[in-house]
């Protein structure tokens, strides 16, 4: 089975002794995961070690950061490097989210970089893709999200794709008093999965997560788990509530 995954994007909340808190409340839960299944942390940089040094302990519980620069070292003053969290072992990096690419205006380009990097410094994008609202409605998505894994992906050979985890976000669905069902997440996902299996084959298609990230929660995750090409969820607010993320992670397959 592909790894089945809850991954907590804190974003920039949480005080440091919050974030300690939280991890404790749901450490304690006690919730032991399979071998394919994994809770990962996308956390503030100033909390990346606490966070790695207090789940270590637990099978695959993992930290992850939540972004880093295109370059590998330099004049770049606030900006974190690939190699910067591969000398604290960090495992992970959230890249091309939603927010980064429309705040702070990254491209595809941009992220294949990033992508390149981390892999070279041994660690794991999550990549995030995903149309906002109006690519939606024009019913052009498929598309969009073709493009964007094709930009910043499709340079790499297929043993190094099959290493990275995908999150899918429906930004129409976020914030905007629109849902999408469940029939909507696993339909792009199979999708995306199609896309993989054109470039890669359907073996190294079948082998990489996606995870789906719009708007998961505790009274929606079991049933979007459940869909066959929904491999977990890439979780915003309710990763921030001990008991919710408990049985987020809990709802894996």
């Amino acid at each position: 089975m592909r790894k089945q995954i809850a991954a907590a994007n804190w974003k920039m909340n949480l005080t440091y002794q919050q974030g300690e808190e939280l991890l404790d409340e749901i450490l304690s839960a006690g919730v032991k995961l399979n071998e394919h299944q994994q809770a990962i942390f996308a956390v503030p940089s100033p909390y990346l070690l606490m966070t790695r040094s207090t789940v270590e302990e637990e099978l695959n519980y993992f930290a992850s950061a939540q972004n880093c620069y295109n370059k590998k070292s330099g004049a770049y003053t606030g900006e974190v490097s690939a190699e910067m969290l591969n000398s604290i072992n960090i495992k992970y990096c959230v890249l091309g989210h939603s927010e980064r690419r429309e705040y702070f205006i990254e491209s595809n380009a941009m992220l294949a970089e990033k992508v390149n990097l981390c892999l070279e410094n041994f660690v794991t994008p999550i990549f995030c893709c995903g149309e906002p609202l109006a690519i939606r409605e024009a019913g052009t998505q498929n598309e969009f999200v073709a493009t964007q894994l094709k930009e910043s992906l499709f340079h790499l050979p297929a043993e190094k794709i099959k290493t990275l985890i995908i999150a899918y976000e429906p930004i129409w669905a976020i914030g905007t008093g629109k849902t999408a069902t469940t029939e909507q997440a696993q339909e792009i996902h199979k999708y995306l999965r199609s896309v993989l299996a054109d470039q890669y084959g359907e073996e190294v298609a079948n082998e990489i997560p996606i995870l789906y990230g719009g708007s998961v929660k505790a009274n929606n995750a079991k049933e979007l788990f459940a869909s066959p090409d929904v491999d977990g969820g890439l979780v915003g607010g309710a990763s921030l509530v001990a008991a919710d993320f408990v049985e987020i992670i809990k709802a894996l397959k």
